[in-house]
């Protein structure tokens, strides 16, 4: 790691808000490209920030590992077999288009673009293009649903006027929460 990268993800860790760390990022050039409405929960700075493309409206979970490389040469080149020829550090861009939420733990490959209108679930390892209106989880990425039958699913969650303020669940709603996953797990 260079010391300005380093620099640069301490000078993150500093930062409690998602909205500062964001800013800090576009003023910096750190990343190809951050567009309007951005929120970014980690503090690293993947190696090649700058091959990697967040256009509106995305959000980034934490623990998200951006992989713009690999470092399989280093295996390769030192084979014996391998004699005069050497293999050069694989490096590819990654693209994120608008409306998209990524979840905690997500690994992106090199050279994938994820379309708009997606969602990628905690934990998935996305290592081919995502289509627009897709929602996708697993190891590796695969499509569960649209994201268009993901928001009418969302509808639905619990009432209204039982939502969470400043991050706080009552405890209507989680009498609430509690009694439904209750009934969806009844034992048969």
């Amino acid at each position: 790691m260079t010391g300005k990268r380093l620099w640069q993800t301490v000078r993150l860790w500093t930062m409690l808000s998602s909205v500062q760390r964001v800013n800090y990022l576009r003023k910096k050039h750190i990343f190809g490209q951050i567009g309007k409405n951005v929120t970014i929960m980690d503090r690293k700075i993947p190696l090649y920030a700058n091959l990697i493309r967040i256009h509106d409206n995305v959000r980034i979970a934490s623990n998200v590992t951006f992989a713009t490389h690999d470092i399989t040469h280093l295996v390769l080149n030192n084979l014996p077999e391998t004699g005069e020829k050497k293999y050069r550090e694989t490096v590819g861009c990654i693209e994120i288009m608008d409306n998209v939420f990524i979840g905690t733990n997500v690994t992106i490959v090199g050279n994938v673009r994820i379309g708009s209108k997606v969602i990628v679930a905690a934990g998935a390892v996305v290592t081919k293009d995502i289509p627009d209106n897709s929602v996708v989880g697993g190891v590796p990425a695969k499509r569960i649903c649209s994201f268009d039958e993901y928001v009418e699913r969302r509808q639905e969650l619990y009432p209204v006027d039982m939502a969470p303020k400043k991050q706080v669940v009552s405890s209507a709603l989680e009498r609430y929460l509690w009694d439904a996953f209750q009934e969806r797990h009844k034992e048969s």
